[in-house]
């Protein structure tokens, strides 16, 4: 008889408020209100340069994702990393999993996508 133990699987916290891509590129269409809201809350959290460098950490970190051990260090506090990092969570850029006693950040392809596809202009 063993005394072994299967282990529960780690669940991804979820956002508090995820962003959605919704929106064209601005030369196709005006944007609604809904869409412009939504789409301001994106780069509103990308306007900080602390959340700025700690997405383009997790972005380039090998294997694309990067544990907050490994992006910690961009000259705030722990606590002011943990906030920018919710506040990139809550906008829809990145997602977050607790693996033990660490979160591993990875950047929200779709979102970005949508981003990157919105500001796309026609030369």
């Amino acid at each position: 008889m063993s005394n072994a133990k299967a282990l529960p699987l780690l669940e991804r916290e979820p956002a508090a408020e995820v962003a959605v891509p919704c929106c064209p590129p601005l030369t196709e269409r005006p944007l609604t209100a809904d869409e412009a809201e939504r789409t301001a809350g994106m780069f509103k959290a990308l306007g900080d340069p602390v959340r700025l460098r700690l997405f383009s950490l997790v972005a380039s970190h090998e294997g694309g994702e990067a544990c907050v051990c490994d992006i910690s260090d961009v000259g705030v506090s722990q606590p002011t990393v943990s906030h920018h990092l919710k506040k990139l969570r809550e906008a829809g850029l990145l997602t977050s999993e607790r693996r033990g006693t660490w979160v591993y950040y990875r950047v929200e392809p779709s979102v970005v996508a949508a981003m990157a596809q919105m500001l796309k202009i026609a030369g």
